[in-house]
Order: C-alpha cells, then sequence, then structure tokens
C-alpha cells in the first residue's frame, strides 16, 4: 500500500521531517497542503517503507508497564518482531512490569537477550487505574529471557533461582557478562553473573542500604541528616516477593517528599532511602555509582571489591563547595556515612560514555542537575562538581528532569522532563560543552526513557507510562532536534531499550545511566 504525503502527516509524522525524506527521495520540497496535483509532481508517492528506511536496522525492546509484556519493534519495518507477555508466565497475576535492559549481541534479528522485572503488587493501585485486582501476586520478580530470532522465551526467574526479588532498575556490566539491579522498597542492590543459555545466574555481591534519622519527626527524618549504613548480604537469601520491604510501594517521580510527609505506607519508612539504580563507568569500568534518592547522594563503588569509596552529594549547593561525605569502615563487609543535613533529594543518575563525567539528577528542591568530573581513577572522593544543568522553569517537584540518556559521541545529553499525566511531557537537549539546554521538545504524556542509536542519528523514546492516556513510542532526528513522529503502542510504557549490537555500545545503553 502506498501513502501520500497528506495521508502520512495524518498518521503523525512531521512535516519537518518529510520534507527531509522528500530530499533524500529526490522528490522535491512543499507546503503541507499544496493541491493535489502539485503533491503528486512534487512527492511522488513515497511508502511507509520509505519512512522507517530512513532510521536504520535497530530492535526497541518496550515493555509494558500494566500490560504485562514485553515487544520487540523493529523500527527499520515498523513492524513487532515478537512479544512475550509475563503476566500468562505469572499466572495471570503479575504486578507491574517495570524496568528493561538488553544485552549486546552481534546480531539482535537472529538473538538477544535481556532481563526484565516488576514492581511489587501493590504498586498497582497508586496510579489511579481502576482495577478488581484485590491480591495481586508479590512481584519483585527478575526475568531473564531471550529472542531466537522467531519468538521469546523466559529463560529463568533470577528472583526465584537465588532467592533475591527486586524491582527498580535494570543495567548491564560493560563486561556484558554481568547485570545489576536495584529496588527501592527494600533498599537492597545485587549484581548478578549471567546465566548461559537456560544455566541459572549467580550473585556475585548483594548490598543493603539503611537510614537512622537524627531527627524522629517525620517531616525532618532525612532533612536533618542521619546515618547512612551500608551492608553486604550473604546467601541464602531469602528475599523473594514481598519480604524485606520497607514501604508498600516506591515513590513515585516526583514524590520524594511524599516520604516526610506520610504518604507512603510501610514499616518502615522512616529507614527509607528509596535506592534507584547502579550506573557503571563504560569506559574505565573501575567504579559504579548507586543512586539513593532520599539522601540525595550517589554511592561510588570499587567494581572488584563493591567496597563503597566515596558518596558524591546531588545538592548543588554542596557540590560547588566541593562537600562530600565520608564512609567509614565499621566491621566485616559493613560502613557507615554520617550525613549533617540532606538539602535536597535525588533522583536518576548516569556516566557519559568516555565515564569522565557523571550526572546526579536532584529533584523537588534545588532543580540543578550536578555534573562531576570523574576521571579521576585512584580517588573518587576528589570527584568534583563542574557545572549544574537547569532551567528557571525548574521550580519544586515538577517538571521532573526524570531519564537522561547520551549521544554516542557524548556532545548531546537528553533529559525527559516528566509532569503527572495527562499533562503534555517533554524532553530537554543538553550540549555537553557548555552543559546547557538547547532546546526542549514537547512530546506527549507521561515521557519515560530515551535510548539513543549507535549511529547517533535518532533518539527513541516511550510516553504514557502509566495508562489511561494517549500512549506510543516517538523518534527525534538528533541533528536538529526535531520530533520526527510516532508509533502507535497501547501498552503505555515505563522503559525501553536498543538491543546494543556491540559491547562498545553498552556505553550509551542501560549502562552507564538510568
Amino acid at each position: 500500500m502506498k501513502f501520500s504525503r497528506r495521508d502520512l502527516l495524518k498518521f503523525g509524522f512531521a512535516g519537518a521531517a518529510l520534507a527531509g525524506i522528500g530530499s533524500k527521495f529526490g522528490l522535491g520540497r512543499g507546503s503541507v497542503g499544496s493541491s493535489g496535483t502539485a503533491e503528486a509532481s512534487m512527492f511522488g508517492d513515497p511508502t511507509f517503507q520509505d519512512v522507517y528506511k530512513q532510521i536504520g536496522k535497530y530492535i526497541h525492546l518496550v515493555p509494558g508497564k500494566f500490560g504485562g509484556g514485553v515487544g520487540a519493534y523493529d523500527m527499520s519495518k515498523g513492524e513487532c518482531l515478537a512479544w512475550l507477555n509475563m503476566a500468562i508466565w505469572a499466572g495471570n497475576k503479575t504486578p507491574i512490569v517495570h524496568h528493561i535492559a538488553a544485552f549486546a549481541s552481534p546480531d539482535p534479528y537472529k538473538e538477544f537477550e535481556y532481563v526484565v522485572d516488576s514492581q511489587g503488587g501493590k504498586n498497582l493501585y497508586i496510579y489511579g487505574v481502576t482495577t478488581p485486582v484485590k491480591d495481586p501476586a508479590e512481584g519483585f520478580n527478575i526475568w531473564r529471557c531471550n529472542y531466537d530470532g522467531t519468538k521469546m522465551n523466559v529463560l529463568e526467574d533470577v528472583a526465584e533461582t537465588t532467592g533475591l526479588g527486586l524491582g527498580v532498575h535494570v543495567t548491564i556490566a560493560p563486561d556484558n557478562k554481568r547485570f545489576a539491579v536495584c529496588d527501592g522498597q527494600k533498599d537492597i542492590m545485587a549484581v548478578f553473573k549471567k546465566g548461559e543459555g537456560t544455566a541459572h545466574s549467580s550473585v556475585e555481591v548483594a548490598v543493603l542500604f539503611d537510614w537512622e534519622y537524627k531527627n524522629a519527626e517525620l517531616s525532618r527524618a532525612w532533612l536533618d541528616g542521619g546515618t547512612l549504613t551500608i551492608k553486604k548480604l550473604h546467601p541464602p537469601f531469602n528475599l523473594k516477593g514481598t519480604r524485606g520491604t520497607k514501604t508498600d510501594w516506591e515513590l513515585v517521580p516526583g514524590g520524594e517528599l511524599f516520604a516526610e510527609q506520610g504518604k507512603v505506607p510501610g514499616p518502615r519508612l522512616k529507614n527509607l532511602v528509596a535506592l534507584d539504580s547502579l550506573c557503571w563507568d563504560p569506559k574505565h569500568k573501575k567504579y559504579a555509582i548507586a543512586a539513593l534518592r532520599l539522601p540525595g547522594c550517589g554511592v561510588v563503588f570499587d567494581t572488584q571489591t563493591w567496597e563503597p569509596k566515596a558518596i558524591c552529594v546531588g545538592s548543588d549547593k554542596h557540590a560547588k563547595q566541593g562537600f562530600q561525605v565520608a564512609v567509614d569502615k565499621v566491621g566485616n563487609g559493613e560502613w557507615k556515612a554520617v550525613f549533617k543535613n540532606v538539602p535536597t533529594p535525588a533522583h536518576q543518575a548516569g556516566f557519559n560514555p568516555t565515564g569522565d563525567r557523571f550526572i546526579l539528577m536532584n529533584n523537588s528542591r534545588e532543580n540543578v542537575m550536578a555534573v562531576f568530573d570523574s576521571s579521576d581513577q585512584t580517588d573518587p572522593s576528589r570527584w568534583r562538581r563542574i557545572a549544574g544543568v537547569g532551567d528557571p522553569s525548574w521550580r519544586g517537584a515538577y517538571p521532573n528532569p526524570f531519564h537522561m540518556c547520551f549521544t554516542p559521541d557524548g556532545r548531546k545529553l537528553y533529559v525527559t522532563l516528566w509532569w503527572p499525566s495527562p499533562s503534555v511531557n517533554g524532553i530537554a537537549a543538553v550540549d555537553t560543552k557548555s552543559w546547557k539546554i538547547i532546546k526542549t521538545i514537547d512530546i506527549g504524556p507521561d515521557t519515560h526513557t530515551i535510548a539513543c542509536t549507535d549511529d547517533g542519528k535518532w533518539l527513541f523514546g516511550v510516553y504514557s507510562g502509566y495508562q489511561k492516556t494517549k500512549s506510543g513510542t516517538y523518534v527525534v532526528r538528533v541533528k536538529d532536534d526535531k520530533l520526527y513522529g510516532y508509533l502507535p503502542s497501547p501498552y503505555g510504557h515505563h522503559d525501553s531499550v536498543i538491543v546494543p549490537k556491540t559491547v562498545a555500545g553498552l556505553a550509551f545503553s542501560r549502562c552507564p545511566t538510568t
């Protein structure tokens, strides 16, 4: 089937993008709404396939937030190569399918592996989605899956085989052999050695974070400081399902202050740090940083010993002063760090592709993303703030600088700007030489994770992570930051990743950023 330019515009492709397509295919230029005769003579008869060919052969892997499944989209054709329904796998009672990361594969169209997890079941209730479900599954599954060239398969539930159930960010180690999963309800992170084929994965290290407040008043439990305990856990692990949870559900985006406001139920709320992710230095591979939302910091780990070496604070005011929190060893596999105060919470974090810059997003209070020089490979306690990214329009919890990704050359950083649905969300393009926002692009409700193709030409993203409203995937042209168009998708996505084609491609995939 062939379509006129007007047809393509009707289906959501941006006019400027189509002008580019027309130029590439020798179809000339013209304005929207010109006569049919002029269109026919100037633009020819492009097809949808002509549009997709511009993008190239990439597989965009997207889980459905409440849809219970994972789909693999061939962006060169606009079709779903394969999909897998985790709800069926879990007996139709699976809670929210959450975060995802893919291992590098030399030919993803033949085979690739990925890891996707699920949140605790009660997270089902916090977004206002109508449901008759009264007893959701406990959740905290970690499914390792593959695509075999025809279909998707579940290889193992890592939570079941290891005893560690976790449900937030998944990142792939730079060696393509390990992966990390963190959880913000249990405040536990684990690094797993990937099993080969159907063989079970194993635990390399598991770490618990715990907070002891100085002020017992809930509204001041983090603001007035406290003591952070970092402790290695040892097998056998008995932390499947809801075992070990401090809260009934995770803090929502922009909801860091919900903890001190008492809006999050749970047995150990005051001890929460709301662990978010583990980000790996993709080039040097010596360090990885665990982002802690409520203490507003990143804990730097040595990836050989898994000992904490430094704590970078997200507070832009403190970072400007070179402020760091000392980490003291207090026992075998246990450390403590004393915070005088916590000026602002943090959220997402990440390294650039060369590992010499680290970004920690500050939300809710200071609204400036601190940029650190992380090039010193001998002593991360010497890492210092060199810039701050922000905008006068960033005030309070919204817009919430939420997810990030770099272009392969590291020259641009993209950040999603999140507002509660149904408000239109966008992304900000940041020049990493000046660390200034050069453009913001409106997308749609609930924009979430973004990923850049390895040729540096395209940015893929997803929106409507919390269902109920418009949803889909979108494409942005990197050279001029133009919204190129949309692809429909009904899942309601909270996450996505481009399957890397090389191990080097992990440097700008779900390895260094979240």
